[in-house]
């Protein structure tokens, strides 16, 4: 009977597509059937693997589908842990109440435990646990060729890698609205490790260079890597066993022999987390420091919009804040922790020369999201975001462990989307949340082979729209950037060179290539 109902409705759908500016052929595969997308928002949050928030969502590829044999971790010499390491340092930063020490974690059953178990370590999503190793050797250590039974082998915070969340998972807001629109379930991060990387590949599907780093104040940020390009120099004195302690290596740094950034490089801009030159210009990092990365000129997708006559625009939060602390010589981010803890690694477009201080580009593109998300809400509510918003929010509202809780983060874009769903523009937008990767927690589904840089362990990713399938969860493949393929797909641009090249590597493997997220989406569907 529905089948017979969707015929007779073909015609009012043709002319509907007609009059929002798309194609009249009734198809509903085409780019053009897109057009009734005019506003697309991607909420970039932090260290969160798929597992460890979402492994208990109903109807999605979760905790249920795993095996003892499948989640059992291995220790370096290849055979099975007798237990979980303990988590060392403990389980939860230093002046937690109640504290979860190193030593009431010893002899954790080699599996899966839930951090917030009332039987157990009973930590709540409110308490910021310990940060991991998330980095991007390491990782493909971890998961070992898509076994995923190295994680605890290959961490330094021992079994809190094999954590995850269970108790009351389904009262957190996000976990609602996943449940009200699409939950992705097989969506991966674009690339091996941490947070720069990962934040790079979401702005141009690209790993960042530092040219002649050999010769450069960088040269000993040049890792330490074995023959196959994966594997670090373990060094003499690591540890043997996981149990021992976390595992040491001759140089696991920020560059790759060939010179490739990544792992954690600073901007060469303000906000910056180094310094002006003495006597230098106080807009720019040193670029002295070995940390800081020199100007990158790949093409990004601003750079597509921009041709394209696209409006878009990143709203890091507290962006304005970081630049008059940098004025002041103050720092609100970085090792104190303190809110908002602004984290310039996070601003992916602040390392591309084309972004300078005192170009049209940045007075354009780089926005001040406001502390707490203020100026991007105040956007939202206007009805005056761009056709492409990125929003970044600062860092104790972002969910990375160390120094952020899960439910602050949570409630935090909850809320952003509930402004987003009131706005003049939603009846017309996409809305994709997603965290740049795992945090290094782990995850049990194997990400598909790829090319040297990913894509790696699998995250969360939730689209919110009127256009999004109902209470629906999403097996296609994707990876971070397949919201690059959407921008791309549904605004005609010119292709990321990256994007070719991953699912031409992917496909070379014998993989799928990358979705685009339009499964996602039923645009003649009953809503």
């Amino acid at each position: 009977m529905r089948k017979n109902t969707r015929k007779r409705l073909a015609v009012p759908i043709i002319a509907a597509v007609v009059a929002l500016g798309g194609c009249a052929n009734g198809t509903l595969s085409g780019r053009q059937d897109l057009s009734s997308v005019r506003n697309v928002v991607v909420i970039y949050a932090e260290n969160r693997s798929f597992d460890n928030l979402y492994g208990s969502f109903p109807g999605a590829d979760g905790l249920q589908n795993i095996s003892a044999a499948s989640a059992r971790q291995l220790d370096r010499d290849g055979k099975p842990l007798p237990t979980l390491p303990p988590i060392w340092n403990g389980l939860t930063q230093r002046g937690v109440t109640p504290a979860v020490t190193q030593a009431a974690t010893r002899d954790l059953p080699n599996s899966p435990f839930a951090i917030d178990d009332p039987s157990g370590f009973n930590t709540s999503r409110q308490v910021a646990t310990r940060d991991l190793w998330h980095r991007f050797y390491e990782n493909q250590m971890q998961i070992d060729g898509g076994k995923n039974d190295m994680f605890a082998a290959w961490a330094d915070s021992g079994g809190l890698t094999m954590g995850h969340y269970a108790a009351d998972t389904s009262t957190l807001p996000l976990w609602k609205i996943a449940r009200q629109y699409t939950l992705a379930d097989h969506f991966f991060m674009s690339a091996f490790g941490g947070s720069f990387l990962n934040h790079q590949w979401l702005a141009c599907a690209c790993t960042p260079v530092y040219p002649n780093a050999d010769k450069s104040p960088a040269a000993r940020l040049i890792s330490a890597v074995e023959p196959n390009g994966v594997t670090l120099k373990v060094a003499a004195n690591s540890p043997s066993s996981a149990l021992a302690g976390p595992p040491k290596f001759v140089n696991s740094s920020n560059l790759t022999p060939d010179f490739y950034a990544v792992n954690t490089m600073q901007p060469p801009y303000q906000p910056s987390g180094n310094a002006a030159a003495a006597g230098g210009d106080p807009r720019f990092a040193d670029p002295a420091n070995p940390t800081t990365l020199p100007p990158q000129t790949q093409r990004h997708i601003g750079d597509a919009l921009n041709d394209a006559g696209v409006s878009w625009a990143w709203y890091g939060g507290a962006w304005n804040a970081a630049l008059e602390a940098t004025n002041r010589r103050d720092v609100i981010y970085g090792p104190d922790r303190s809110a908002p803890n602004f984290q310039p690694h996070h601003q992916p477009f602040n390392y591309f020369a084309d972004m300078a201080p005192g170009t049209e580009n940045r007075a354009r593109h780089l926005l001040d999201g406001g502390v707490n998300g203020s100026k991007f809400i105040q956007a939202i509510d206007n009805g005056s975001l761009p056709q492409v918003a990125f929003y970044k929010p600062q860092g104790n509202l972002n969910e990375h462990p160390g120094y952020a809780d899960v439910e602050s983060g949570d409630r935090h874009i909850a809320d952003v989307i509930a402004h987003l769903q009131k706005s003049p523009q939603w009846q017309h937008m996409v809305v994709i949340v997603t965290y740049d990767e795992n945090g290094g927690f782990w995850d049990h589904a194997a990400p598909p082979k790829g090319d040297r840089f990913g894509p790696a362990t699998r995250i969360p990713a939730i689209i919110v729209s009127p256009f999004a399938k109902k209470h629906y969860v999403d097996h296609t493949q994707y990876d971070t950037t397949s919201i690059l393929r959407f921008i791309t797909r549904r605004f005609a641009l010119k292709e990321l060179p990256g994007l070719k090249t991953r699912n031409e590597a992917l496909v070379a493997h014998g993989n799928m290539p990358m979705g685009d997220l339009t499964n996602a989406l039923d645009l003649a569907g009953d809503r």
